[in-house]
């Protein structure tokens, strides 16, 4: 097992009817600023909710924040930080909306140019550039990318989605009431899965590192998504399903099964470039590059792919090679049968688009990418030749 640190602060607040738990987790005295996105949170009633919880605290409202989340947007809510004296955010939404808070938290307090915290990949922005942030609380409404219990975010800027990571961004507390995700559309929660899903093989199919407590959280939370996935998706208000997907969303990217282990993420910074030049879903890039990163990378991974083929899928026939087979194809009719679509082709992806994504990912630095830090932009190319 390789060294590890682990530290994660935030405190969860799990199940049914825990929305006026909010105020008792806000400081006294606050001025608060809550955030969310395109309007649905505020349609439905929940932000109204949210404030009444908040009693009788300053609170101020900045929405609009945008699947994949704009720095241009972001900034306007910096605005009103630093002109109102906000000293506690409240994220109600999803991954985007948490992602943007945290980024508003950092670039509040930030003295220097905010574009400055986009530089560090998927390196922590060190507490000598960025050492304070203001403290965030959630709400959670969409189970997907696990940032109600880490201190990452991914920022859209000009055409690149960049990672900011930082220590002083992990949530204080958050809201999970899978109840609040019932009227999600089949769509996201679907995007959801796959989001959960492919955090957990990034950390997973790697290479060996006899890292047996965190394979095995590994191996439970993918079978948790396979078992439950299909009726998450059709069954909006199957409260078990849903609180088992939202549950095993925030396992997959706390820092738990990280822990120890080697990461790869090629296939989320080959997505985000498919997400900024085309617009696919986040969940919908990952589905079509996953299973051709597997094969492409099948040498370099075998003995983990094995080890997922055995106890994720309970392949136990056949060669080495059959075995991976299996289990990559079993990866794409999971997602499959979920409805999402597997290949980029399907999104309207043609092969003359690969050159302009090779550029893009050497643009942004992702030429040394995975595990081992051998994926090269050749072999990007190749795994997008074969997610056509």
């Amino acid at each position: 097992m390789l060294n590890f640190d682990f530290y994660n602060p935030t405190h969860i607040i799990f199940g049914k009817d825990r929305l006026d738990e909010v105020g008792k987790n806000t400081p006294a005295g606050a001025r608060v600023l809550v955030t969310y996105g395109r309007g649905s949170a505020k349609k439905s009633g929940l932000i109204d909710k949210v404030k009444t919880s908040l009693g009788n605290r300053q609170v101020f409202e900045f929405g609009g924040i945008e699947p994949n989340p704009r720095y241009e947007t972001l900034m306007k809510a910096v605005e009103i930080v630093r002109a109102e004296k906000i000293d506690f955010l409240l994220a109600v939404g999803g991954g985007s909306v948490i992602d943007g808070t945290k980024f508003i938290a950092l670039a509040a307090l930030y003295e220097k140019d905010p574009r400055d915290l986009l530089k560090f990949g998927l390196a922590t922005v060190p507490l000598d550039v960025a050492g304070k942030a203001l403290p965030i609380g959630t709400v959670l409404t969409l189970p997907a990318t696990g940032s109600e219990m880490n201190c990452g975010a991914v920022i859209s800027h000009e055409h690149g989605k960049y990672p900011v990571l930082n220590v002083m961004t992990y949530p204080k507390f958050s809201i999970l009431d899978p109840a609040l995700t019932f009227t999600l559309p089949r769509i996201q929660v679907a995007n959801g899965v796959v989001d959960a899903f492919v955090h957990t093989t990034e950390q997973y199919i790697t290479y060996p590192a006899d890292g047996r407590v965190q394979d095995r959280f590994a191996e439970g939370i993918l079978r948790t998504l396979i078992e439950i996935g299909k009726t998450t998706v059709e069954e909006a208000e199957n409260y078990d399903a849903r609180a088992n997907h939202e549950w095993a969303a925030t396992l997959a990217l706390n820092g738990l099964i990280g822990a120890g282990v080697p990461q790869d993420w090629a296939t989320h910074m080959i997505g985000h470039e498919l997400t900024a030049m085309f617009g696919i879903d986040h969940g919908q890039t990952l589905a079509a590059v996953l299973p051709a990163m597997l094969d492409i990378r099948r040498d370099k991974k075998r003995a983990k792919l094995l080890q997922y083929a055995e106890r994720v899928w309970d392949i136990k026939s056949g060669s080495e090679d059959e075995k991976i087979d299996q289990a990559i194809a079993k990866t794409r009719e999971f997602f499959e049968s979920l409805g999402i679509k597997t290949r980029l082709s399907e999104y309207g992806v043609k092969a003359d688009k690969i050159p302009a994504v090779i550029e893009q990912l050497k643009a942004h630095g992702m030429t040394k990418l995975s595990e081992t830090g051998d994926l090269t932009p050749d072999i990007s190319k190749k795994i997008l030749e074969k997610a056509m």
